[in-house]
């Protein structure tokens, strides 16, 4: 008797560490598929259809947040991957954030039926079974898997597109602050030295006045050491440089 409950408490053992295992394969596999996501598409961070409410958000992000939680997956990149759902949750509930995406991925719609349009003008039955079905052919086509791929992708493409020109506008941008910083700062040393110059020329106004004061009374007062050339003797017959008295008849 004691050898079976011996055996039946080993088997629970066992089975609880066996669920524990393949919890954790789940833990991580979500892991590594949140950390492939597209990184512009919050709906595939939380793994939502597009068209899903702000509550089918909430509920989403509560699940997926308790599976990879730190505390409660050991996968190494548990925390990156916990405060990527955070964002995409947070993405979403924003009613900015949402509208941007939201029309991205109508205008990536619009962009495939648009193409579909152009198939079924070629394919007579095809485009005689959506008459017929008042357009609940294309209504179901547009649930099949490969239209959803298609639309994943094209969301893909637009959003890429989008977040490129965004970057290139912001270079632009940071190029066009620059130069203004750069003219700004030139400006301010021009006008810095303007003033030192100012205020040089006004530190010797004392001198250059008295200067000229000494000039105007005397002519320029030899330095003290200072050496003058001779003066030219005019009586030096020598000298061809020499003015001689002119004569007058």
């Amino acid at each position: 008797m004691g050898e079976a409950n011996t055996s039946s408490i080993d088997d629970d053992l066992l089975l609880k560490n066996f669920y524990a295992e393949v919890s954790e394969v789940e833990r991580d596999n979500e892991v590594a598929r949140i950390l492939s996501c597209f990184k512009l598409n919050a709906f595939e961070y939380l793994n939502l259809s597009f068209d899903s409410s702000p509550e089918e958000v909430k509920k989403q992000y509560r699940k997926l947040s308790l599976l990879v939680h730190p505390d409660k997956c050991k996968h190494p990149q548990a925390k990156e991957a916990f405060s990527a759902l955070a964002k995409a949750q947070q993405l979403l509930l924003d009613p900015q954030e949402r509208e941007y995406l939201v029309n991205q991925i109508n205008a990536a719609r619009e962009e495939l039926r648009a193409k579909r349009k152009k198939q079924l003008k070629k394919d007579t039955a095809s485009k005689l079974k959506s008459l017929v079905d008042e357009g609940k052919y294309e209504q179901e086509y547009e649930k099949s898997d490969d239209f959803q791929l298609q639309l994943k992708l094209k969301v893909r493409e637009l959003l890429t597109d989008q977040e490129w020109r965004r970057r290139k506008m912001q270079m632009r941008i940071s190029e066009e602050e620059g130069r203004l910083k750069k003219d700004e700062e030139e400006s301010k040393e021009m006008w810095k030295r303007k003033r030192e110059h100012e205020e040089q020329w006004e530190g010797t106004r004392e001198n250059r006045v008295s200067s000229w004061r000494d000039f105007m009374k005397g002519g320029k007062k030899v330095k003290k050491g200072e050496i003058r050339p001779p003066k030219l003797k005019t009586e030096d017959p020598n000298k061809s440089y020499v003015q001689r008295p002119v004569k007058r008849g």
